[in-house]
């Protein structure tokens, strides 16, 4: 009951008319009232929101600040691991961890590109994809090559970068990156694919190299995952192509994403996508070149241990 008035108040209401729905027996006079019930919630809550507009623009700058909405992302519990972007320490480490080299403009990437040994059509046109993403990529059969014996190979060739795209049931399932010749290797469960032709509105792609953009990782650990996937890409992109790959994190989510940008009036800009769309989730960050058994981990994914918190992320 409202204080002032005596009349029920809007929650009181609804949780009768919800309560009322419930113990109705016939589901299409239950939906009917359900949709009725959400209609009339979405109707006060946009009321809310207009008066609550309306009073900051009528106070100006002595308006209080808007609310932060609770996400899963604002909740996340405080990390002894996290860095800001003008850490000194973080940066004096990243002068002299596994990618300073390429971060001077001393190295360009020299990618190896291949499957699993026996790869489907699925596959193929994936990699396809990412070959064509990475204009300095090379695409190597696998043939009945051991992983380490190509590895090996590649260093000998002077590769800077292995990437291994595996599938399951027919279908690309996971990414193997390992970074040449000393290492890391990280290995990412790869998702919600999409190839070029299965996005709407889609662009052609050129061979110009793209712009990179790494965002959101926040942990030592995101800071030397989103440094090795920065590392794919030339350091001297090619402006003239408007291109543009994104590596996002949420939630301990990568998604990759790639753009053509267009200059519009007034200042405005249009993005065109190009594809192709995937997720990935890392699995496992290895020290060295990629060893299932002698190798040493600098983190895993265990889901007993990780899975208790969903509010606890680790890039």
């Amino acid at each position: 009951m409202s204080e002032t008035t005596g009349n029920p108040s809007i929650s009181t209401t609804m949780d009768y008319h919800k309560l009322s729905i419930q113990n109705r027996k016939c589901k299409i006079v239950k939906r009917t009232q359900f949709t009725k019930m959400k209609h009339e919630k979405a109707k006060e809550k946009k009321s809310r929101r207009k008066k609550a507009a309306e009073m900051r623009e009528a106070l100006g700058d002595a308006a209080p600040p808007k609310p932060v909405p609770h996400t899963t992302e604002s909740l996340r519990p405080p990390d002894l691991t996290s860095v800001e972007a003008d850490d000194e320490e973080v940066a004096a480490d990243a002068q002299n961890d596994e990618f300073a080299k390429y971060f001077n403009c001393e190295r360009t990437p020299k990618i190896l590109i291949t499957t699993n040994k026996k790869s489907s059509l699925e596959t193929r046109k994936l990699l396809d994809e990412i070959v064509n993403v990475m204009p300095n990529s090379e695409y190597v059969k696998r043939g009945k090559v051991d992983m380490k014996d190509l590895v090996k190979e590649a260093i000998e060739r002077e590769y800077s970068h292995v990437v291994v795209i595996n599938e399951d049931m027919k279908k690309p399932n996971s990414i193997i990156v390992s970074y040449l010749p000393e290492g890391p290797t990280a290995t990412f469960r790869l998702t919600s694919v999409k190839l070029k032709k299965q996005l709407k509105r889609h662009g052609n792609a050129t061979r110009h190299r793209p712009e990179v953009i790494l965002n959101n990782f926040k942990t030592r650990l995101g800071h030397t995952v989103g440094r090795m996937l920065g590392s794919l890409f030339h350091m001297d992109p090619e402006f003239r192509g408007r291109n543009v790959v994104t590596f996002h994190n949420q939630r301990d989510f990568i998604f990759f994403r790639r753009h053509r940008y267009i200059f519009k009036k007034n200042a405005r800009v249009g993005l065109q996508e190009l594809g192709p769309r995937l997720t990935l989730k890392l699995r496992r960050l290895q020290k060295g070149t990629f060893d299932t058994t002698g190798g040493e981990y600098e983190w895993y994914y265990n889901h007993k241990q990780m899975d208790v918190n969903r509010r606890t992320f680790f890039l």
